[in-house]
């Protein structure tokens, strides 16, 4: 595999340098989304309260649905060659544009570490198992195979990371089928067709939550991929291949997930403590050292993406220096943060993970104007996007009042029980029976973000052009 570093940055790419099909963004969305992490999401669908037939309609239709919008949005960089956001600077100004990019930002950073410190932290779970490993040596292993690959694909750039995906995808898959067959054994079938059905409010929760925990986070780096791509590569493709690359691993492995977790009450409730650390209590010893690896792989494969596109949204921002410095940057961050999670606070994990699940109502409603943006546009001025004096303005007010009422709606409609310090969201909640009602856990709010944030674009460029 060629290792020669990316030397574009978020310049828009040359037409000589566009090349590839539409068939190619298959590999870098697989590998993203294989995660063996899915499967323990079978048991957190279940948590809802709903059955194993309701699971397997929310894990297509949420997963399906974020991908949608990420599919959708890979259009933006097939049409003009620039990366995400860098193109949302026609909907929020040049600089008013730094209002999304530092949360996407933060989002990029915050779960490249996450990912980069499970994966660590999974790989001393499951070598533990084999008694013979000492704990520390487990944890420096996992640490070291995450950071070099996360590493390798963001900071050498577009050509590695598609190269790294292929095969991120190809070894986690046939390792996954593995695993399967290993286990099939311990479905019941009996106790998943006996469970009772939850309510319509636990349903649409379980679909919200494939939505953000599954796709609704790629939406900010779509075009970051798609960009490469020839402008007549057909648009049909582009969402096909992208919702298909993406969902396929996931949709399957949660509904396997699902239908262990609601064989297995025990299962169920050791996910909820140990994702991936459960399931190593299906598995023969022989198969554990390669479970590890398809851990690391599947985790480390969403981390190669949030680490190159975060070093592209870093640049966007302004800061004067070249990408491969700004992923650099990025991956010293993530090292030293994952080192902390996981050798010095690991009980920091959780509510970072809240914090960054509060973050993510913001980040619902810019995927929905972005989307809308692109669905209903009259396309981008290229050069534009990179003259402060263009016609797309220093801050465009109205798409910010648009993401900013989105987001004030979406805080008031959920609740977050991952820290105490977040306790102060949900305060629509009494509208739909309380932060202890039925709807408590269904997290409507990200919905409501995503659908006032698009009428609200859509409004907006309606206005504009009259």
């Amino acid at each position: 595999m060629s290792l020669n570093l990316e030397l574009n940055s978020i310049n828009p790419i040359n037409e000589d340098e566009r090349h590839g099909k539409a068939r190619d963004l298959f590999w870098p969305w697989c590998g993203a989304n294989v995660s063996v992490l899915a499967i323990s999401y079978g048991a957190f669908f279940l948590g809802f309260g709903i059955n194993f037939t309701q699971a397997t309609i929310a894990a297509f239709a949420g997963t399906i649905l974020s991908f949608l919008l990420v599919g959708i949005s890979s259009l933006a960089g097939k049409r003009t060659n620039a990366p995400t956001m860098i193109l949302s600077r026609s909907i929020f100004g040049i600089k008013g544009n730094i209002v999304p990019g530092l949360l996407s930002y933060f989002v990029f950073v915050g779960w490249e570490t996450v990912l980069v410190a499970v994966s660590t932290l999974a790989t001393g779970t499951i070598l533990g198992r084999l008694g013979h490993i000492p704990e520390n040596l487990a944890l420096a292993m996992g640490f070291g195979i995450s950071v070099l690959l996360t590493v390798l694909g963001g900071v050498l750039g577009f050509h590695v990371v598609m190269k790294l995906q292929k095969w991120i995808s190809i070894i986690t898959l046939v390792a996954t089928l593995v695993f399967i067959s290993l286990t099939f054994q311990e479905i019941k079938w009996d106790a998943l067709s006996s469970s009772k059905p939850g309510s319509a409010s636990a349903i649409i929760g379980a679909i919200i939550f494939g939505m953000t925990g599954i796709g609704l986070g790629w939406v900010n780096s779509a075009a970051d991929y798609s960009r490469y791509l020839p402008r007549s590569t057909r648009s049909g493709g582009v969402v096909g291949w992208t919702v298909f690359g993406a969902s396929v691993a996931p949709i399957i492995m949660v509904i396997y997930g699902a239908a262990l977790a609601g064989s297995s009450t025990q299962l169920a409730q050791s996910v909820a403590s140990d994702p991936v650390g459960a399931l190593t209590t299906l598995l023969p010893t022989w198969f554990l050292f390669i479970f590890a690896i398809v851990a690391i792989l599947g985790l480390i494969g969403g981390a190669i993406l949030d680490l190159y596109s975060s070093g592209l949204t870093l640049v966007s921002l302004g800061v004067p220096i070249k990408r491969h410095f700004a992923a650099s940057i990025d991956a010293l961050i993530m090292v030293f943060g994952t080192v902390y999670i996981v050798w010095f606070s690991r009980d920091f994990l959780i509510p970072f993970q809240g914090f960054l699940i509060t973050v993510g109502v913001p980040l619902a409603a810019w995927s929905a104007i972005f989307v809308a943006d692109v669905l209903f546009s009259r396309g981008y001025d290229e050069l534009a996007l990179y003259d402060r004096n263009s016609h797309y303005g220093s801050v465009n007010w109205i798409s910010i009042i648009v993401l900013a009422s989105a987001s004030v709606v979406g805080f008031g409609f959920i609740t977050n029980t991952f820290a105490s310090w977040l306790s102060w969201q949900g305060y629509f909640m009494d509208l739909i029976g309380g932060k202890e009602g039925s709807w408590a856990g269904a997290n409507t709010g990200v919905l409501l973000a995503l659908i006032i944030g698009f009428i609200g674009r859509v409004v907006t460029l309606n206005l504009q052009k009259k």
